[in-house]
């Protein structure tokens, strides 16, 4: 499959009449890091995304808001914490897989999510990090209780609304060993579903889910399935505990119907229709737009992301595909195909940074893709986030210019 060059991509969007580009965060525009807390955004960057303004959207499954969340990252990038709300300065779109909306200003909201779901989760980080106490001893026996402590604090992301557990820092306590780092990956499992039981107990079955990133797709029963640790990559090395609904491709419709209602004056999908109200299914989210948005109302849409899996497996006869962005991207990519224009896909190398990924520079993208996947990456960005910010920028400056 013939791909485009980054320059023929920037050459055929730079006069696109309607452009909406969708586009997640960590490992794309910024480097991925083993904690959160030390991540950088380019001020360049911010700059060119606020003059995309209406053609741009952030669907990312971190967060706006809070001590970890992107806000403080722009506030920091442009030295000023309330320039950025003055001005329209902060990244449009949606968080925490979709529940988390914010405009340009800061004015953020959780569309469909209940006080009692929001207290359960203002909760969840103190009881991650004790059932961390329980099992990491066993797994760690070498490692002191008080070190194990630290470990275990920081390896909570107390954010607001998708609590998770990082093993970044925990893996680093047993480096190139394989075998330690799988079991770790099934005692988060474990521990995750655990928190799901309790909050079960408490009413709330229905109301979360467990993303795992990066993942190998979905099992029978709809669980996403963890990645493995092997030589060379960490597999999974987080789980978030998430509302439900919290799904990019429910949040890729979302931005449409936002995006459709700013530039037509109306919303096709309605002015309330959330991810906690839209479907799950890709089936069904596909019919819904087929049902309610004309095809000619439909923008240029591009998706830009950086986590997509591709295993073969056990059995040799197929494979298990994944990643946080391949949902939204092959999404993305059938709405092109069903109003006739190419809708295209993105993807950035984070290899880059210092979280173990497989990379696009010998071009065979194994462990990414394979010759049978139906998604179609249309540009790769081999240099990773720096790259992509170069690019990135030309576009806006062109378009800005036309």
């Amino acid at each position: 499959m013939s791909r485009l060059t980054p320059d023929q991509l920037l050459q055929e969007l730079t006069c696109a009449e309607d452009l909406l580009i969708v586009q997640d965060l960590d490992g794309v525009c910024m480097q991925l890091v083993k904690d959160p807390l030390t991540r950088r955004i380019d001020p360049s960057y911010v700059d060119a995304v606020a003059a995309l303004d209406g053609e741009f959207a952030v669907l990312t499954n971190g967060e706006h808001e809070g001590r970890r969340g992107v806000n403080r990252l722009v506030e920091q990038a442009l030295g000023d914490s309330d320039l950025p709300r003055c001005e329209g300065r902060y990244l449009p779109g949606l968080a925490a897989g979709g529940v988390q909306l914010q405009d340009r200003f800061g004015d953020l909201s959780h569309p469909g999510v209940s006080p009692a779901e929001m207290a359960f989760l203002a909760a969840a980080p103190i009881r991650m990090e004790a059932l961390l106490m329980e099992r990491l001893p066993g797994l760690l026996p070498q490692v002191g209780v008080d070190y194990l402590a630290e470990v275990a604090k920081a390896a909570v992301l107390d954010t607001q609304v998708s609590p998770t557990i990082n093993l970044n820092g925990i893996f680093e306590l047993v480096p190139a060993d394989v075998t330690t780092q799988q079991a770790l990956q099934t005692m988060l499992s474990e521990l995750m579903h655990q928190l799901l039981a309790e909050a079960a107990d408490q009413g709330l079955e229905e109301s979360f889910f467990l993303h795992v990133a990066p993942n190998l797709g979905r099992d029978a029963q709809g669980q996403e399935r963890i990645k493995p640790a092997a030589a060379g990559d960490v597999g999974t090395t987080d789980i978030q505990f998430m509302l439900t609904g919290s799904i990019k491709e429910a949040g890729l419709l979302v931005l449409l119907n936002h995006h459709i209602q700013r530039r037509w004056g109306e919303s096709p999908l309605g002015e309330t229709f959330n991810v906690r109200t839209a479907p799950h299914d890709p089936e069904a989210l596909l019919a819904l737009v087929q049902q309610r948005i004309p095809a000619q109302r439909m923008p240029l849409l591009v998706g830009v992301g950086d986590t997509v899996t591709s295993t073969a497996s056990a059995d040799g006869t197929g494979w298990l595909r994944g990643g946080s962005d391949r949902g939204f991207l092959n999404l993305l990519q059938d709405l092109g195909a069903w109003c006739g224009q190419s809708n295209r896909v993105v993807l950035v190398d984070s290899s880059h940074g210092e979280v173990d990924r497989p990379s696009h520079a010998d071009g065979n993208l194994q462990g990414i893709t394979n010759p049978q996947d139906p998604l179609r990456i249309d540009a790769l960005m081999p240099d990773g986030p720096e790259q992509y910010i170069a690019w990135f920028r030309k576009l806006s400056e062109r378009r800005r210019v036309g």
